[in-house]
């Protein structure tokens, strides 16, 4: 339960004013969970012609065949009229689709309806992304989770959530924080804070009230390096990049039986501790790994079915890989092993948070002046980097 002084805690949408809302696609065929159906998919796409092309885009109000829109920032796509394109596929980028389904996107403007090319121009190795999840009320699972990959913020809630940039220019430069915040919780702490330990204490205490998601901030020196160290090592888990997480010794998932070509069904066994994907087995699975919600979804079960679920005939997105991927396997196994040590550290975090019964409130940020942050901050930083292709070969004016 939290305290009363946490219920004055910060609302993240103040500590970082900078948000982004999800992207939206308008078709879903121009994402997928392995690279080499969309470069099919983009070559039957310019095979067709006329009326058969219009009809495999999936045209929307924003994007048709005749839509002239400006190439993605850092993005080598077309800025031609799809309705003359022809040749290669823009090399798809990997992307976060929700929380933990890392999957490929042809990083193309004319086929994605709201990319946000403002999210593009600061997405670099320096970058990492808070993305807040919707909230449902009694539901189990993280606030927010946070990536490299550029996300696409969409809530498996079906309510928006929004995309929190750590920093408003590339190259890590000048944090989205409220101005000074660094500054004061330095001055509280007796030692300076760096931007991505704000990030890796949000991880480890961010929580959702009617009003929005929260981050309990706090001026004792053992908690805040408790929670900058816990909230780093989820962020590690949710990067998933470098050394691979593994559970200790017998507790490492392993495929017992070979999957199916193309497997329909997911059940879970909870006293065999298995996962049986049609005749395939997986075990031991974790009953915290298969229980892990996100705004009330089973992440496990929805990663297997945007994988299997039927497409209709005819359309591109039915053009995917003939039978279950090894990689597919793989990604299942790491899946599975991050779900489960992210769950152990649950009862952590709500230790933690119930520890923070005397914390920096709200009132305290605005009598200091760091909040409310200046409005130009909710808005994006000018980024001039790079020229950026406009509609038809023309270069943008940014």
């Amino acid at each position: 339960m939290l305290s009363v002084t946490q219920d004055d805690a910060p609302l993240l949408a103040d500590l970082m004013p900078w948000s982004v809302a999800p992207l939206r696609l308008g078709r879903s065929w121009p994402m997928a969970p392995d690279r080499g159906s969309l470069t099919a998919r983009w070559e039957a796409l310019v095979r067709a012609e006329g009326a058969d092309r219009a009809a495999l885009l999936q045209p929307s109000r924003s994007r048709t065949l005749r839509s002239a829109v400006a190439q993605l920032p850092g993005q080598a796509s077309g800025t031609g009229r799809l309705a003359g394109a022809s040749g290669r596929c823009p090399d798809p980028v990997r992307v976060l689709h929700g929380p933990f389904d890392e999957q490929w996107l042809i990083p193309d403007h004319r086929l994605i309806d709201a990319a946000r090319p403002e999210l593009w121009r600061v997405a670099d190795p320096q970058q990492l992304f808070l993305v807040e999840q919707g909230r449902v009320p009694d539901a189990s699972g993280p606030a927010v989770l946070a990536t490299a990959l550029l996300p696409d913020g969409r809530s498996l809630a079906g309510r928006p959530g929004r995309i929190r940039p750590l920093y408003r220019r590339p190259s890590g430069v000048e944090p989205n924080l409220a101005p000074g915040l660094l500054d004061l919780l330095g001055d509280r702490l007796g030692s300076p804070v760096a931007a991505e330990q704000f990030l890796t204490w949000a991880l480890a205490t961010a929580y959702t009230d009617p009003a929005g998601c929260r981050v309990p901030l706090t001026d004792d020196r053992d908690l805040w390096a408790h929670g900058v160290d816990l909230g780093h090592r989820m962020l590690w888990l949710m990067l998933r990049s470098g050394e691979r997480p593994k559970l200790p010794g017998g507790r490492r998932p392993y495929v017992r039986a070979a999957l199916p070509a193309r497997p329909a069904e997911l059940l879970y066994d909870r006293e065999e501790e298995t996962l049986e994907i049609g005749e395939g087995r997986i075990s031991p699975v974790p009953a915290e790994a298969w229980d892990f919600h996100v705004s009330g979804v089973r992440v496990l079960e929805l990663w297997f079915a945007r994988r299997t679920a039927p497409a209709e005939p005819g359309t591109l997105e039915a053009i995917r890989p003939a039978k279950w991927p090894q990689e597919w396997t793989s990604e299942l196994l790491e899946l599975i092993t991050v779900l489960a040590l992210l769950a152990e550290l649950q009862p952590r975090q709500a230790e933690l948070r119930g520890s923070l019964t005397d914390g920096i409130a709200s009132s305290t940020l605005r009598r200091a002046g760091v909040l409310p942050a200046p409005e130009i901050l909710r808005r994006p930083a000018s980024v001039l980097d790079h020229h950026e292709e406009g509609p038809e070969g023309q270069f943008a004016l940014l």
